[in-house]
């Protein structure tokens, strides 16, 4: 069953079933006008997590106290969206991730966002959202994620497809984050890693950017040696591009798909991992090579 829920689709479901809407976006663009009902949650773009085990730890707990705060039990869908596909860097996507790793049930992801929500014709509100608290089912973790030493385990052994789905300017050095060129210490790529930008696994709508088809996302992993029996793992710069492209591959029938969520942030902040910096040729080699 698909992850994605088209906005008419979400209006039906809200009516008869139990359900958390989740709003990640900014504060001040929540209060604007937002889906009935939904709670804001900004942390799931802010958060920044490194992966050893007391990162690991401190996001579940942190998490863990968020969405039970915003009112999931478990017995509730989680249903979350931001602005359009392509406007949070992925951060309806991103909460999916978490939501996932932690064990959680049942989520969905506003395909489209907001922007299609009102497109469709659909209400919205400003009324402030104070949710009722719940429980939140401490589950085991689901093995979606990969830490730094996995990672470079991954990098030393080729065991998996690496993915890096960054803008441009970061695959090839010019830049170390979207937040400025300078924002990390370094410049470049995870080594090995093969790229699609997370751009071009969308395409425009009538309403605004949407997910490419199934076979379309595929046509595009094959231009990355990727089939859907390949073992990848996704790494951007904080996780939520990752995340982004992590639900498009399985949507798409990709079987194994992991995110390094620490991503280029985590990794490019040790000295001790090895990059690859200036222009990715060996990389393109390595594309001409597979194909």
């Amino acid at each position: 069953m698909s992850v994605l829920i088209e906005p008419a689709d979400l209006q039906a479901a809200m009516a008869s079933e139990p359900m958390v809407i989740i709003d990640t976006r900014d504060p001040g663009v929540y209060a604007k006008g937002h889906l009935p009902g939904a709670v804001n949650l900004r942390e799931i773009f802010t958060y920044l997590a490194t992966s050893d085990p007391d990162g690991l730890e401190a996001m579940k707990a942190k998490f863990a106290e968020a969405f039970g705060a915003a009112g999931l039990s478990g017995r509730e869908t989680a249903v979350l969206y931001e602005d359009a596909m392509n406007t949070g860097f992925g951060q309806s996507c991103r909460g999916y991730f978490i939501l996932s790793y932690l064990g959680y049930p049942g989520i969905k992801v506003l395909h489209g966002g907001y922007r299609a929500w009102l497109a469709a014709g659909l209400p919205a509100s400003t009324e402030a959202v104070t949710p009722v608290p719940a429980s939140f089912p401490a589950d085991a973790s689901a093995d979606v994620m990969v830490d730094k030493d996995a990672m470079l385990a991954a990098v030393k052994s080729g065991s998996a497809t690496l993915l890096d789905v960054r803008d441009v300017d970061e695959w090839i050095g010019a830049s170390s984050s979207p937040y400025g060129p300078d924002f990390c210490p370094r410049k470049g790529r995870i080594p090995n890693a093969r790229w699609i930008e997370w751009y071009r696994l969308m395409k425009p709508g009538a309403d605004g950017p949407v997910f490419k088809a199934g076979p379309e996302v595929l046509a595009e992993c094959l231009t990355a040696g990727i089939t859907p029996e390949t073992p990848v793992i996704v790494y951007c710069f904080k996780g939520a591009r990752a995340s982004n492209t992590y639900l498009i591959l399985k949507e798409a029938g990709i079987r194994n798909v992991k995110i390094y969520f620490g991503s280029w942030n985590e990794w490019s902040r040790d000295p001790a991992l090895p990059i690859e910096e200036g222009f990715p040729q060996r990389a393109a080699s390595a594309y001409a090579e597979a194909a």
